[in-house]
């Protein structure tokens, strides 16, 4: 089987850039390889495996080509990864600073090298508690999880997780490039005036984005399946979390809540957060929407005040309403809806 070469690319895009700009560097990517995928905020994800025989170079040298090009069209900076599967290709970039790229060979050598000594936290899908379970049997790096057995680490954490666990400590991903267009999403991002290490501006700056997403939802007449979080921190590296939503909303109450479960489960209590951007994912018309009937009518008294306030924003402007937590510091001013994809 011939080895796989998947490029990761993030790029650095400026403040307030132009919207259709994620779109040209995809467009560019393709001038390279078919096979693109785009992540919003800021990231593609590029199958090279068949454009390295056209281009006569090697993975570095094409990824060499698209970063150069990037920078000499668009001005946009970037980190890239080049790895044999989607899986270390994240690892790898989430490592690589700005202007620069990291390669890792398909050898079983070169992948051992680059994998076990990473801390186990740093694999895809491990949050806080799942490391914190691994850390009080002694398993700290990925290399401690890959030499034990399969079946010890199902007892750990259950048959599906532990399986999961299993594979990736060791390297392996079926994932592929989906180069098909993504679902509409719709995006925001707030960047703190400084490196934000207090957990509570965190969870504001996130009901800020959530109340902004949910007014642009309802305004444009559509629901999200799911919402995505992506933390940038202050070493350029950057978290992403996805979550699908129990049922497909344009609230802001039940956006938030959903937010709220991701950024719980990233564990970051002294992390310093330069910025964090929140998509709604899967849009659908709101005509489709459907509500679970429940005896419980928590949350129907913000429902009725949502529809007082989208009214009074649409009369008055979106600042003349907002939820009462987000007047503690000054409203969101670097909080922007970044645009819509579909």
């Amino acid at each position: 089987m011939r080895e796989q070469h998947i490029l990761r690319v993030r790029f650095d895009l400026p403040p307030g850039h132009d919207p259709d700009l994620l779109e040209k560097l995809r467009r560019l990517i393709e001038d390279v390889t078919p096979r693109v995928q785009i992540l919003e905020p800021d990231t593609a994800l590029a199958d090279l495996t068949g454009a390295l025989r056209f281009w006569h170079r090697d993975a570095r040298g094409v990824a060499d080509l698209i970063q150069l090009r990037a920078i000499a069209l668009y001005g946009v900076r970037s980190a890239a990864a080049v790895a044999p599967n989607l899986l270390l290709s994240a690892m790898a970039a989430a490592l690589t600073p700005l202007g620069k790229r990291t390669v890792i060979e398909g050898s079983p050598e070169a992948v051992d090298a680059f994998l076990r000594p990473r801390p186990v936290r740093e694999l895809p899908g491990i949050g806080s508690r799942t490391a914190a379970t691994l850390a009080e049997y002694g398993l700290h790096t990925v290399g401690d999880v890959a030499d034990v057995p399969q079946l010890t680490l199902q007892r750990l954490l259950g048959a599906r997780a532990g399986r999961t666990l299993h594979e990736r400590a060791h390297g392996r991903d079926t994932q592929v490039v989906d180069s098909t267009p993504t679902p509409a999403s719709i995006s925001a991002e707030h960047a703190f005036p400084r490196d934000e290490l207090d957990p509570a501006e965190h969870r504001r700056a996130l009901l800020a984005l959530a109340d902004d997403l949910g007014a642009g939802l309802r305004a444009s007449g559509q629901i999200a399946h799911g919402v995505t979080c992506t933390i940038r921190y202050a070493d350029q590296s950057s978290t992403r979390r996805s979550r699908t939503l129990p049922e497909a909303t344009f609230h802001t109450v039940l956006l938030a809540r959903a937010v709220y479960g991701v950024y719980e489960s990233l564990g970051l209590q002294r992390a310093r957060v330069r910025s964090i951007a929140l998509r709604a994912d899967a849009l659908r018309p709101a005509t489709s929407a459907t509500r679970q009937l429940t005896l419980d009518n928590a949350d129907d008294k913000p429902l009725t005040l949502e529809a007082v306030a989208d009214r009074a924003r649409a009369r008055f402007g979106h600042g003349v309403l907002y939820p009462a937590a987000l007047a503690v510091t000054a409203r969101t001013a670097g909080a922007r809806r970044t645009g819509e994809a579909g």
